[in-house]
Parts: C-alpha cells; structure tokens; sequence
C-alpha cells in the first residue's frame, strides 16, 4: 500500500492540481479569517471552518476526478490489477493520498486559533472540534467522489457527476424544505430515490435483469408500505434528508458540541463509499 499511497501522493505534486487544492484552502481560509475575525472583532474560528465547506462543491470534484478514471482511460489500472495486493489495498492507498492533500491546509488552519488567541480570548476545544468536523467531512465526500469516478473513464464526466453529488448533499435541507410534507409527496420522494439508486446499481452492475428486478421488489414494497400506513410518511422524506445532509451535522461543532454521533456517521459514510469503490473496480477487474 505505500507503494501505491507514495505513487498516488507524487502525481498530484508533479503538476498542479495538488498545489491549487491546497493554495485555494489557505487562501481563502484567511480571507474568511480576515473577514470574521479581524474585521468584525470575532474570535470564532469555527466560523471559518463552516464557511469554508462551501469550497467542497469544487474542491472535491478536482482533487477525486482523476483517482479512479484516468487509469481506466490510460488503461493502467490494468497493472494495478496484476500486483500481488487486494483490491481494497489499492483503493486505500488512494484514498489516503488524497486525504494527505486535504490535511495540509487543515494542519495550517490549525495554527490560525493561537494566533487569534493574542488579540482576544479563543475557545480553542471548539476552534479545534470543528476543524476535525471540517477534515472529516472532506474526506466523507472525497470517498464520495472516488466512487463516482470508479464508474467512468472520463474525468470531465467524473467531475460533473461528482459536482452534482456534492451539490445535491450540501442543498438537501434547502431541498427537504421545498417539498410538501403530506405523505403521497414523501411517497413520490422515495420512489425517485429507489430509482436513482436503481440507476446507480446498474452503472456498478451493468445487469438489466437483476436491476430490475431489485427496481420493482423495491417499489412494490414502497407501495405496500404506503398502502398500509399512508400516515406515518408524513414528513417523513423531510426527516430522511435532513438526516443525509452531511453538511448541516456540522452545526453541533460550531455551537460548541462535540457530536460523536456526526464523527461516526463521517467515517461509516466514508468506509461505504471505499466499499463500494473496491466492488466497482473487482468488477471492471473480473470483467
């Protein structure tokens, strides 16, 4: 793995998409630091921190774009395959590349709290909760990202899936707030959402029959659930998104709360996305 990890760290370096990820993170973390806390005489780095998972939506879809679909398109994944190490070996070794780039910067915020602790008083267990919060939900969306570039050879396409995916998690309580919250509207919500994953299985799968037959069982049990108790859909699809939303779990950390629940909700997000990462390139693999 730290063959892989070393190979996969190099090449954001030995151009610039390394450099520009880390450049845009600094920079604007102190254009944020400057506005917050110079200009308007806070001392709640926290801020900061939730205002710059904005950057995510562009940030992850640059830095995840090229980790898995430019070796299918150069077809050196090909040699990946052929190493003596298991899939989730590779895939870790990549994943953990691309955590380094983001930790960079995040190590850099880190020095910003003790230097706003010389012009005021800083609570540094929230300033540095809510860094962790920061790191650990760039690293749930890069898993993300790195998933949805296993199912394509183009970067460009890589990128523009991934982006709409980050946009979709960062808008889902604005979303979960447009739609009605009558039980037949959470029931058409949930059919949208079995046939999206329909849609993704068979991008992973690419068997019609055993799509459409999980398709179907889906959407027949749906019904039958709605048919036998419409009313508990009520808000239902409201409290479903707002649960997914990973970017409000954020909110804890910046009021000053440690939410263990939001940590492990990170890192199980993350290890499912690995997961289904490794079962999309064994099947390009076996394929």
């Amino acid at each position: 793995m730290r063959a892989i990890y070393k190979r996969e760290l190099g090449s954001y370096f030995h151009g610039i998409m390394g450099y520009i990820f880390i450049a845009v993170v600094i920079v604007f973390t102190g254009i944020y630091t400057m506005v917050y806390a110079f200009n308007n005489a806070y001392t709640n780095f926290e801020y900061v921190c939730y205002s710059m998972t904005f950057f995510f939506l562009f940030l992850v879809p640059m830095i995840t774009m090229r980790s898995v679909s430019e070796e299918k398109r150069q077809r050196t994944d090909q040699l990946l395959y052929s190493l003596p190490m298991s899939m989730s070996t590779i895939v870790t070794g990549k994943f953990l590349a691309m955590c380094t780039v983001l930790l960079i910067p995040v190590l850099e915020m880190c020095l910003i709290p003790p230097i706003m602790g010389l012009y005021g008083n800083v609570n540094f267990a929230v300033a540095y909760s809510a860094i962790l919060a920061y790191f650990l939900l760039g690293v749930a969306l890069m898993s993300v990202g790195m998933f949805i570039s296993s199912l394509t050879d183009n970067q460009i396409v890589a990128m523009i899936l991934s982006f709409a995916a980050v946009l979709v998690i960062y808008l889902m309580a604005s979303i979960a707030e447009l739609i009605s919250t009558s039980s037949f509207a959470s029931y058409l919500s949930f059919v949208v959402l079995i046939l999206l994953a329909g849609v993704f299985l068979y991008m992973m799968i690419k068997n019609v029959f055993v799509t459409g037959f999980l398709f179907m069982a889906g959407e027949i049990l749906l019904f039958v659930a709605y048919e036998l108790n419409s009313t508990a859909f009520e808000g239902l699809i409201q409290t479903v998104l707002n649960q997914l939303c990973l970017f409000d779990r954020m909110a804890n950390f910046i009021n000053g709360i440690f939410d263990w629940t939001t940590v492990v909700y990170y890192l199980t997000l993350t290890g499912l996305f690995l997961f289904l990462t490794v079962q999309s390139m064994e099947k390009r693999r076996w394929s």
